[in-house]
């Protein structure tokens, strides 16, 4: 940011009075805190603007990210949560949620010759939180491991500044232009590709959630590129289908497999995948 140590803003420092707060991220336009303070415990979340740089083109839309995630949750009924702005962006603050992601979780699965098997029910758990956005007529846009948080008594989704599905602040909007490629559908890569955006679906999340389940179970991305390809070339990789063969175990194997399917006309819906977990 400046080259001095992060801090909160004052209007957040305002609103929570915290009694411990630590940095746990700060990259590419965003901060993300952890807080406790006698109002709860909270996830904060304070966005900035990306300089273009070597790497990056100028982003200045992860400023708004924040405070648009904060209306989406709003929409879906979360109370307990408060957004606005700062001199450089927006801000929000959460709930807090305990425990490991996805891909944290599955870490023994992954081991040389482990003989660990991903259980269905972490599974079935990730479906149920996706599938309870998509019952509200919202898709995710940002499916990845790292935004399924198993919790001891459910799993949350988190991450949803890139949601699609209702009205938020036309102020606090953005055009949605992919995200990590890993996890793109084919026709949300060929949509960046061809106009530099696209629009989320929930076919195109049941997608993300699939090539999820595979990375986070076998370490294998669902899409056969170079590690240090650039990202058009990945997204060209993504759009014309190189699949990897799915090497998930047993039935929940057959089920990414379908998850991944390339035209998303025949990809199972989530509650379709629920149904299968269910019966596995």
């Amino acid at each position: 940011m400046s080259g001095s140590p992060p801090e909160l803003p004052i209007v957040v420092l305002d609103a929570l009075m915290p009694t411990s707060q630590r940095l746990l991220l700060d990259r590419r336009g965003s901060m993300v805190w952890e807080v406790q303070s006698h109002r709860g415990h909270y996830a904060v979340k304070v966005g900035y603007p990306i300089e273009a740089t070597a790497e990056w083109a100028a982003q200045p839309w992860t400023a708004l990210a924040p405070a648009r995630e904060g209306a989406v949750l709003l929409r879906l009924g979360l109370v307990d949560l408060a957004y606005g702005e700062w001199e450089r962006g927006t801000w929000n603050f959460q709930p807090w949620h305990e425990g490991p992601d996805l891909y944290q979780l599955w870490e023994p699965c992954r081991r040389p010759d482990s003989s660990i098997a991903p259980h269905t029910s972490v599974a079935l758990g990730c479906v149920e939180a996706l599938a309870e956005l998509h019952a509200k007529g919202w898709a995710h846009g940002d499916v990845q491991p790292a935004h399924f948080i198993i919790g001891p008594g459910r799993t949350h989704l988190i991450d949803l500044a890139l949601a699609r599905g209702g009205q938020v602040p036309e102020g606090y909007d953005f055009p949605f232009r992919g995200c990590l490629v890993h996890y793109e559908a084919p026709e949300i890569a060929r949509s960046v590709l061809d106009t530099g955006q696209a629009e989320p679906t929930q076919e195109a999340d049941v997608y993300a959630l699939g090539a999820s389940l595979l990375i986070s179970a076998t370490g294998w991305r669902a899409v056969e590129y170079p590690d240090d390809a650039p990202r058009p070339v990945q997204r060209e990789a993504v759009a014309e289908g190189r699949r990897r063969p799915v090497k998930a175990p047993g039935e929940l194997g057959k089920l990414v497999d379908t998850m991944l399917s390339h035209a998303p006309e025949n990809r199972p819906t989530i509650f379709e995948v629920g149904k299968a977990l269910n019966c596995l």
